[in-house]
């Protein structure tokens, strides 16, 4: 993705500036009609819209926007880009006061001229620092982040849909504690100061905090990073969004609770961004579940792949993108398409009740502990309900509440009748060692 962080090893690394007409934004990005069906669109970034104004984006260097195949994909492909190292700090401030926007500004120019959004990244970050800055310490390099947040912030407002303001502020393993950095030893309200920064600075941009290593919900990493994003949303720090980076390394890799992740983080009242998907051998069933979870979650606004072709990639050994290295579709992306075709239009946050009529349900996520977790659900469009729920063996339902439940001889399936005590019910799951699946809504139906 972009060049490696010296203490891991790796690199991870809208509102809208400008608005499109659904005619336009189609017309950009193609359609096709196929007999006898709605219309389906014909590449991701015109499908994405079409689910409830996602988008499908991908990363960009500027040195390749000479580059004609490179350019034909991303033209007619993606309605969204990210600045794969144009933006960071040692691009945008080589030497302490001087500010360079020219790769940047071309990357912005050239997505907006097409109507595409453009995504900011990243305004603070441990990597990637100039040398002036890795020799700074304490309240001068507090200084220095700050001003370099409101210099290069305000030198984009208007044109950037999205801030990645704070990059990789966590460290990996079951600590769940904050990453060991010269930013960090600056103070621990150092990512919130950079946040408030941001927000002065460019007051309509969404302000984003993005991370790799968070997309498993059991996680110490995930759960420390829900806990500042809670801890900030209560107090009232302006965070808008999470980006998960969501580099898999294969199919093994991509975690069954990923969709409760997203969930969980959204129901914070935060937007949920995959910001810089890739994954080892691209393949199909893996990319089919991260768009079929984004789809299921209506606060996730969309999905960027970090890079075009194989050969644009910086895992590019790993074959880990939708086109190869000639510039021709994969199977990945053939799944993909058709996943965001088949999604709904609407982007309801619920599954599809198959069957039932008149309500849905939503899944909440709960508490998590070491054997167990909570999982609430909310029943909306009928006063009286009846909910299948699946579980995933070798997990049970040991407890339940504001519901009457039965169960099905397997002991597997549960379905949960409205009590009288209103429209949200609950349960605990025990995992039994399967510490990964998590419930699955089969059916909402009304009386």
């Amino acid at each position: 993705m972009s060049r490696d962080s010296a203490d891991t090893g790796r690199s991870r690394r809208l509102r809208a500036a400008l608005a499109l007409s659904a005619v336009g934004l189609l017309a950009a990005v193609g359609t096709v009609v196929l007999p006898g069906t709605a219309s389906a669109a014909s590449t991701l970034g015109a499908s994405a819209a079409e689910r409830g104004g996602r988008y499908f984006g991908t990363a960009v260097a500027a040195s390749r926007l000479n580059d004609s195949a490179y350019t034909t994909i991303l033209n007619r492909e993606f309605n969204q880009v990210t600045a794969e190292n144009e933006m960071k700090i040692d691009a945008t401030q080589p030497q302490q006061g001087q500010f360079t926007f020219g790769n940047a500004d071309r990357i912005v120019q050239h997505a907006r001229s097409r109507g595409m959004q453009v995504r900011g990244h990243t305004l603070a970050w441990h990597s990637q620092q100039p040398g002036w800055m890795q020799n700074m310490s304490g309240t001068a390099l507090r200084n220095a982040m700050l001003n370099h947040v409101t210099q290069v912030a305000t030198h984009f407002r208007g044109q950037i849909a999205w801030w990645d303001v704070v990059n990789e502020a966590f460290q990996d393993g079951s600590s769940g504690a904050r990453r060991d950095s010269n930013l960090q030893r600056t103070g621990n309200d150092w990512i919130e100061a950079a946040f408030r920064a941001a927000r002065q600075a460019d007051p309509n941009a969404q302000l984003c905090y993005n991370d790799y290593n968070i997309d498993n919900w059991n996680d110490a990493k995930t759960q420390a990073v829900y806990r500042m994003v809670q801890d900030f949303k209560n107090r009232g720090v302006p965070i808008d969004c999470v980006g998960l980076q969501s580099h898999f390394t294969g199919g093994s890799n991509y975690p069954s609770n990923y969709r409760t992740t997203l969930s969980s983080f959204a129901a914070l009242g935060v937007d949920v961004h995959i910001t810089e998907l890739d994954i080892r051998n691209a393949p199909t069933d893996a990319y089919r579940n991260v768009v079929n979870d984004c789809l299921a979650v209506a606060r996730c606004k969309g999905i960027t792949v970090w890079g075009i072709r194989d050969s644009d990639s910086w895992r590019s050994s790993e074959s880990p993108l939708l086109f190869n290295g000639s510039g021709n579709k994969k199977p990945a992306y053939d799944a993909v398409l058709a996943a965001l075709n088949n999604g709904n239009p609407g982007g309801n946050p619920t599954t599809p009740p198959p069957g039932g009529g008149g309500c849905t349900a939503t899944i909440t996520p709960g508490q998590v502990w070491g054997d167990r977790y909570n999982t609430s659900v909310t029943v909306s469009g009928a006063s009286t309900w009846s909910v299948v729920v699946t579980i995933t063996p070798p997990q049970k339902i040991s407890g339940t509440w504001s519901g009457n439940p039965t169960w099905d001889s397997s002991g597997n399936v549960m379905t949960m009748r409205s009590n009288g005590s209103g429209n949200t019910f609950g349960f605990t799951t025990m995992m039994n060692g399967n510490s990964s699946a998590r419930p699955q809504i089969t059916s909402c139906t009304a009386g």
